[in-house]
């Protein structure tokens, strides 16, 4: 598993709402209200802390907070873009057969039969699906697969590692010419 030092994602400050330094939040939680219950967030850096005293929903995964020591408009202005995080020990412990995508982060990929591919460095979904990043051990640029259970059919964190098996077009063959 990751380490509890590990700075996972959990949103982005928006415009500022009103003119009592209340601010929006685009959160990225499963509940997207589930964000104020996760005790101190950090930005990035984790240099600065933030402590929700009001969450309430806006619109989908969109919401309005008031944070502690934020109460002018220019005060929340100022966090606007701020990405928000928490420690991966803050969040609750995934059921025996799920796990955080940020817990794929640093695992070794290596082929079914065994060979060394890389280390997978992202978990990304641009609107078409989830995307698995794998640096290659001989460097150069990264791979990018549909994170599947046909792509990725084992993951041993024990191990450290998650079996990849790269699609026929990704491993440098042509695919099947159409009749």
């Amino acid at each position: 598993m990751a380490s509890s030092a590990r700075l996972v994602q959990l949103g982005v400050f928006g415009a500022a709402q009103g003119v009592r330094g209340e601010v929006r939040v685009k959160s990225f939680t499963a509940d997207p209200k589930a964000i104020g219950g996760y005790g101190v967030l950090t930005d990035e850096s984790g240099a600065r802390a933030f402590r929700f005293e009001s969450v309430r929903p806006l619109r989908d995964d969109m919401l309005v907070v008031r944070v502690a020591g934020v109460t002018t408009r220019n005060a929340a202005e100022a966090l606007t873009g701020v990405q928000i995080f928490a420690r991966r020990d803050q969040l609750p412990p995934p059921a025996a057969d799920e796990f955080y995508y940020d817990d794929l982060v640093g695992l070794t990929a290596v082929t079914t039969d065994g060979a060394p591919l890389g280390r997978v460095v992202a978990l990304r979904n641009y609107g078409g699906g989830d995307i698995l990043e794998i640096a290659p051990v001989a460097g150069g640029e990264t791979l990018l697969l549909p994170f599947s259970k046909t792509v990725a059919p084992e993951i041993d964190f024990a191990g450290g590692r998650i079996v990849v098996a790269p699609p026929r077009e990704i491993d440098g063959e042509a695919p099947p010419p159409s009749p």
